[in-house]
């Protein structure tokens, strides 16, 4: 999944930022409600958003973000923050956050919270997506294909899991580049055909369909 870190504690952030990368998600750490503001202007899957941020509030943002008209306003929010008392957990959930994780948390718990959040607004009861014969089990990362384990490298897993998630969607490539790397890094070319390649090689061919001139779709 594609995430946006919205936190100034750099030694969190960081530790956060590392955590979730070994987890396959692409991480978009930002530190102001400026920058959250702007890199905003993309599709994310979850947002993780502190409270307390150096030029404003976490939540008067998140109010904004809700009563907005942007790519985001749907987007599940996750709050991390260490204001523990009832009437702030009120105020960020009526606010428009999704869930509420008091700092300091188990990096584990974040990552199961994570997967809660997308599952709900998603509408998936279960950690578990299922196309045809292909299984992919988000709590483990565990891919099966007619219910024998499949072998998978952290970027072919995340394209997997994206496309999953929207089967019957088409993906552009700039999509799918956005999804797996975020903003930071210098994709090549070619990088998502290649990890399209390797995915058609170990699930079939006929899973993954291009569609010229707009992008990738995982049949439904």
């Amino acid at each position: 999944m594609r995430l946006l870190l919205v936190e100034d504690d750099l030694t969190l952030g960081d530790a956060v930022r590392a955590f979730l990368k070994t987890r396959g998600h692409a991480v978009d750490w930002v530190t102001t409600v400026a920058d959250a503001r702007a890199a905003a202007e993309s599709p994310f899957d979850v947002i993780l958003l502190d409270w307390r941020l150096p030029d404003g509030s976490g939540v008067d943002w998140l109010r904004q973000l809700r009563s907005g008209h942007g790519e985001n306003q749907h987007t599940p929010v996750l709050m991390l923050t260490a204001r523990d008392s009832l009437g702030d957990r009120v105020e960020g959930l009526d606010a428009g956050a999704d869930d509420y994780l008091i700092k300091p948390f188990q990096l584990a718990e974040l990552a199961a919270r994570i997967r809660a959040t997308s599952r709900r607004a998603a509408g998936h009861a279960t950690g578990i997506l299922t196309v045809g014969e292909i299984a992919l089990e988000r709590a483990g990362q565990v891919v099966t294909l007619k219910g024998a384990p499949v072998d998978l490298t952290a970027r072919e897993y995340a394209l997997l899991e994206a496309l999953l998630r929207r089967a019957g969607c088409i993906l552009s490539r700039t999509t799918l580049e956005e999804l797996l790397y975020g903003f930071e890094a210098d994709v090549s070319s070619n990088t998502v055909e290649v990890h399209v390649a390797s995915l058609r090689r170990k699930l079939g061919h006929e899973v993954i369909e291009t569609v010229r001139g707009m992008g990738y779709r995982m049949k439904a």
